[in-house]
């Protein structure tokens, strides 16, 4: 409450010299044309497979869970994963615990695309979700939760990265 009577009043004492403010101001002020450097792409950046994966596991948000499906009516968490990177072209282990234990280990940052397998209570004690960029992620959770996008959890097992898998 405090802040916004000083706000309220801040306004009241600037809001006569406001014109004169606008005033100084040039009406164009100059264009700064920053250089374009070539390279890689940035750290935390998808490649076009990952896109694809990513774009694919988003379009399933809404769908409804259920335990051993993977898709094309209805996802399990690692029925999601695998049917995302099957539609970019590269084929994963089907399991949760499959793709935890063949799949390249991240070793840096994580990018849109990985894969972060938790501990769980469910049938397999094993959770796989999809990195979706900007420190979310896409899951298929558990019965009664549709396909979502969720903050990133802490306290995952391990980060894969299909990419380099046939």
């Amino acid at each position: 409450m405090g802040v916004l009577v000083a706000v309220t009043v801040l306004a009241l004492l600037v809001a006569p010299h406001a014109k004169a403010l606008r005033d100084s101001v040039p009406a164009a002020l100059p264009t700064v044309r920053l250089p374009r450097l070539a390279g890689p792409p940035a750290a935390g950046a998808a490649s076009p497979r990952a896109a694809r994966a990513v774009a694919f596991a988003l379009r399933q948000r809404g769908m409804p869970y259920r335990w051993g499906a993977n898709g094309p009516h209805a996802f399990d968490c690692s029925g999601l994963t695998w049917a995302a990177w099957r539609a970019a072209g590269v084929a994963i282990p089907r399991t949760a615990a499959a793709q935890l234990a063949g799949l390249p280990r991240v070793g840096g940052r994580l990018r849109p695309g990985d894969l972060v397998v938790y501990r769980s209570s469910g049938p397999t004690r094993r959770h796989v979700a999809m990195l979706v960029g900007s420190g979310r992620m896409v899951e298929a959770l558990s019965r009664g939760v549709p396909v979502r996008v969720v903050p990133l959890r802490g306290g995952w097992l391990g980060a894969v990265r299909p990419e380099g898998a046939r």
